[in-house]
């Protein structure tokens, strides 16, 4: 295995940073992985490693306002140009570089958290560039009063302290009640594995758990109204085969109900190979779980039985 790293620029002239990992021989397809929000792209080394054993060449870049793309920790969480649109583009231009480096090969989107809602817009956009999609960690369309009362206390926010400025009572309406399904707790992140190791480095990482600001939480809502609009739901090929993956502890999905409702949503939308699977006991980071291997397993298992024949 091989691992270096690049930059391209977007549509808007953002410099975006790319991970890569190359098997020892030609991959048999290529795996195009979104990471979450607050994180960035390194925190999935250990799946990457795991996928290009089993041949595959991975790519994960650090989304606009994340990592290294950020520019400085003081620029964490300031998407740029185009806000959610603008990120979205960006893995858009991404996969057409991996699809340039890897002519003919088949290639699969993985996304967690927030990385699997930006992968909702994607398949919506671009699904007929990918072989098949994965979704952990998601979520579907969120309650109205939610939307609507959140859409309004985060534009007064953005009124109040200027799109880039982090957010306190945001961050702890949103975030903040995840983590009380397991208080008293030793972090405000228990919630994201019972890995103690996880979420001990988690906290420790200056590039991890930031508060958003206020220009990110709009684009953020903007981003959910959005992709839960039937007239885009229903650009999504109906032959794309789609997995859904999470932990039945998952509080950011209400403990998987929201993965649930999409499997559903898309099952009803004719889309003819979806898959749930629910991992019981697990929390919102199931590629950082205790039993991450029996995921990377099953991922692994549905990526080859969904090579091109």
């Amino acid at each position: 295995m091989k691992s270096s790293t690049f930059t391209y620029k977007d549509r808007d002239g953002v410099k975006i940073f790319v991970y890569k990992w190359q098997p020892r021989k030609a991959p048999k397809a290529a795996v195009q992985i979104a990471h979450g929000l607050a994180e960035h792209a390194a925190r999935y080394k250990e799946l990457a490693e795991f996928l290009t054993e089993a041949g595959y060449v991975c790519y994960a870049d650090d989304h606009r306002g994340h990592g290294k793309t950020a520019g400085g920790i003081g620029k964490v969480g300031i998407l740029g140009p185009g806000g959610w649109d603008g990120t979205v583009n960006a893995l858009k231009a991404l996969t057409d570089i991996i699809k340039k480096e890897n002519a003919k090969k088949p290639l699969f989107f993985v996304g967690h958290s927030w990385g699997s809602m930006l992968g909702q817009d994607y398949i919506e956009q671009w699904g007929r560039d990918l072989e098949g999609a994965v979704l952990v960690g998601t979520n579907a369309k969120q309650p109205f009063t939610t939307l609507f009362f959140g859409g309004m206390l985060a534009r007064m926010q953005l009124k109040k302290l200027g799109p880039d400025t982090p957010s306190e009572l945001l961050d702890k309406l949103t975030f903040g009640s995840y983590n009380k399904p397991y208080e008293p707790a030793p972090t405000k992140f228990e919630w994201l594995s019972r890995d103690r190791s996880v979420v001990d480095a988690y906290v420790a990482d200056p590039y991890c758990g930031f508060l958003s600001t206020t220009g990110m939480a709009v684009e953020l809502i903007y981003g959910v109204k959005k992709i839960a609009r039937k007239e885009h739901q229903e650009k999504i090929p109906r032959d794309l085969p789609v997995c859904i993956m999470t932990g039945a502890r998952d509080p950011s999905n209400g403990f998987a109900k929201g993965a649930r409702v999409l499997c559903d949503i898309y099952k009803k939308l004719g889309i003819r190979d979806v898959e749930l699977k629910v991992y019981p006991g697990a929390r919102h980071e199931i590629f950082n779980e205790t039993n991450r291997m029996e995921v990377f397993e099953d991922l692994r298992a549905w990526l080859d039985g969904h090579l091109q024949k």
